[in-house]
């Protein structure tokens, strides 16, 4: 199962900055050490095109973040200050859901060890999310293989897919759910075509209930591929989760996903995490790439 890896391009944050940085190379080194993913499985993704992110971002929008014009207001809602370093990351990101996507299609799953930037909209970034990673594959993935015609996006961050549900509203071809905090961020929620709210403290057994019955919704509607955004913001100990899951009902839930969707290519990326504990963060992410590799292995029966 191929992986995709962009840790080494580093956004240069401040010490203090909540963004959980270090996560994305501390996976990457946790999937090899365990033997998740072999070392001839870790690909550098290419930095996604200009013409790529115009298939869904405004072409003001991108040239501004490229080009280093991106007003204060701009870095103030995506969170991070402008940099060539920003660019690259968020570029390289992107690639990696984009390959992802495309080796799935082939191939059946594959995984962006980052990724999941679903705060972004078609004019603007916000929440830590400067393009829409997802957006961007699904647009690429239905230009280069349009015997697609029913893609689904299954996003299980914490937070809702804002900016995806936004750039989707109203088109048949891509079904968004979304299931999220109800009272946490953004506090302006879109209307995805389905949306799952919980309230705070909500544990294991709700969780999973809930997602039950909306994965029965989206498998409902025949997607031909589906793309799996896999938060550890959930999780009990997380600063901005206010849900209760354990570690344990994070794996059940990422398996309930690859069961009910494992006739259909599916593309992973990581989505959000931040737990003080930057350990379990990488715990977590690493159990939705274990259960994705257990569901590549019996599908090829190694």
């Amino acid at each position: 199962m191929k992986a995709y890896y962009c840790d080494h391009f580093v956004l240069p944050l401040p010490a203090t900055h909540s963004f959980p940085m270090a996560k994305y190379r501390r996976l990457r080194e946790r999937v090899i050490e365990e033997g998740i993913v072999a070392p001839t499985d870790l690909v550098e993704p290419q930095a996604v095109s200009v013409e790529h992110l115009t298939r869904v971002h405004d072409p003001d929008y991108v040239e501004s973040v490229v080009a280093g014009t991106l007003g204060v207001e701009h870095q103030r809602r995506i969170g991070f200050p402008w940099s060539p370093a920003m660019v690259e990351r968020s570029r390289r990101s992107v690639g990696g859901t984009i390959s992802a996507a495309l080796t799935a299609l082939s191939e059946g799953m594959a995984v962006n060890l980052a990724g999941g930037t679903h705060h972004a909209f078609r004019e603007r970034g916000e929440g830590y999310c400067v393009f829409n990673d997802i957006a961007v594959a699904a647009r690429v993935l239905q230009a280069e293989a349009p015997q697609l015609t029913r893609i689904a996006v299954v996003d299980c961050d914490v937070h809702q897919g804002n900016g995806t549900a936004a750039i989707f509203r109203d088109d048949a071809s891509v079904f968004t759910f979304s299931i999220h905090g109800e009272k946490n961020f953004p506090f302006r929620k879109e209307a995805s075509d389905l949306d799952v709210t919980l309230p705070d403290g909500t544990g294991d057994d709700e969780y999973l209930r809930c997602l039950a019955d909306a994965l029965d919704v989206v498998a409902r509607q025949q997607p031909d591929f589906v793309f799996y955004l896999a938060g550890a913001d959930p999780f009990e100990g997380d600063r901005l989760g206010r849900l209760a899951l354990s570690i344990e009902g994070l794996r059940v839930r990422d398996r309930m996903v690859f069961d009910r969707f494992a006739a259909a290519p599916i593309a992973t990326c990581m989505g959000g995490g931040y737990c003080p504990d930057v350990d379990t963060i990488v715990t977590i992410h690493a159990n939705t790439i274990r259960e994705l590799s257990m569901t590549a292995r019996l599908a090829t029966g190694v």
